[in-house]
């Protein structure tokens, strides 16, 4: 379906340049100017692979027009199919600076959403014509110059979701939508989820409410539409959907583990509880005796089946090494991020009042904020 974005900023004129421009027989404002006659850039028939993950961008840029008053001029770039004429453009967006600069800086990603609307299919390479236009009040002039810009698609999504749920009779929350789970977003265009699936379907949305687009999992693809089916016991899983290229991993999460380092040993048995929360009751902490005072430092281990296969991911601090924590400390001391399996290296620290006491550990890997963990003295 073809798309026409149409953003245009109001021009204002002041008063003074507004009497300059009057006809002094009626008092009509002059809006005459000319048409862009000269396309500076990108060169004609420009190749680029659009990789819409990155910061990348294309530079367009173009002559000025003249306003006979002297005043602004507003730029609009125009995009069209290779064959078209621009009386039904695909796509159409103003230049930077809301429409007042010659130029006009395009990310790869807004360049595929344009390739897609102009039918090039992903992993497609085809070309698209574009032109600008030069506006000021009432009197628009298309500039005579066109050029062609070649591009080849990557394979993935050009309209990515700026949100993602899951739902359906397979998932923790069922089928109400309004209970349907959240995904976080880890990097632009790839969501992850912690969560449990059993018998039955789930599918992807993009909203809870109406116009939603729907997704689903096909192996390691990503695709439109459909549903996903599950069979066999409910198991806890790792789902990460990368947008960008269509692919899609699902991996079980067997085990979550507390690493103590000084005694080299896992404590705590960790139970899902749902909603991406792990929680350990009741765990002994004993700090280990060291000649400088206890030692406490702790990390976390997952344990996944990827085809079978069983491996490790370690969860840490960000820093490389801690104090203890404080009733001061900020919540983010307890975020957890992806960290190296060395023994001592980025992990985190006991509050001292937890020597000798029993403590309840929760992990909480969910969409409600950074991945983090709670521990509670009892």
């Amino acid at each position: 379906m073809k798309k026409y974005i149409f953003l245009w900023s109001v021009l204002i004129v002041t008063a003074s340049l507004i009497n300059s421009g009057c006809d002094d027989d009626n008092g009509s404002i002059d809006t005459k100017i000319t048409p862009v006659n000269s396309l500076f850039a990108p060169e004609d028939n420009l190749f680029v692979k659009l990789a819409p993950a990155t910061e990348a961008s294309v530079l367009f840029e173009w002559e000025q027009s003249k306003a006979e008053d002297g005043t602004l001029v507003l730029y609009e770039v125009v995009f069209d199919v290779e064959s078209g004429d621009f009386s039904k453009p695909v796509y159409k967006m103003v230049s930077d600076n809301k429409g007042l600069e010659n130029i006009l800086t395009l990310g790869h990603k807004d360049l595929n959403r344009i390739a897609n609307f102009a039918g090039i299919p992903a992993l497609g390479v085809g070309k698209i014509k574009w032109t600008v236009i030069a506006s000021k009040g009432i009197n628009a002039k298309r500039s005579e110059l066109v050029r062609t810009i070649e591009v080849e698609r990557p394979d993935g999504f050009a309209e990515i979701p700026a949100d993602l749920y899951v739902t359906g009779d397979a998932t923790e929350a069922g089928t109400d939508l309004a209970s349907a789970i959240k995904f976080t977003q880890t990097t632009p265009g790839v969501f992850e989820l912690y969560t449990s699936l059993k018998a039955g379907t789930y599918q992807l949305i993009n909203r809870i409410a109406e116009n939603r687009k729907v997704y689903s999992i096909d192996g390691a693809q990503l695709k439109e539409n459909g549903s996903t089916t599950v069979s066999g016991d409910t198991k806890v899983y790792r789902i990460r959907l990368d947008f960008n290229n269509a692919s899609a991993s699902i991996v079980e999460v067997s085990k979550v583990e507390l690493w103590f380092a000084p005694n080299a040993a896992y404590w705590g048995t960790f139970i899902y509880k749902g909603n991406g929360i792990w929680e350990a009751s009741n765990v002994p902490v004993v700090f280990r005796p060291e000649s400088w005072g206890g030692d406490e430092r702790y990390k976390f281990k997952f344990t996944i089946k990827d085809g079978g296969q069983e491996k490790e991911e370690w969860f840490g601090s960000v820093k490389l090494d801690n104090s203890r924590p404080e009733n001061s400390t900020p919540a983010s001391y307890w975020f957890m991020v992806p960290v190296d399996n060395s023994a001592f290296d980025y992990t985190f620290k006991f509050t001292g009042t937890a020597d000798n006491k029993n403590c309840d550990i929760s992990v909480i890997f969910n969409a409600s904020g950074p991945y983090t963990h709670e521990v509670i003295i009892k």
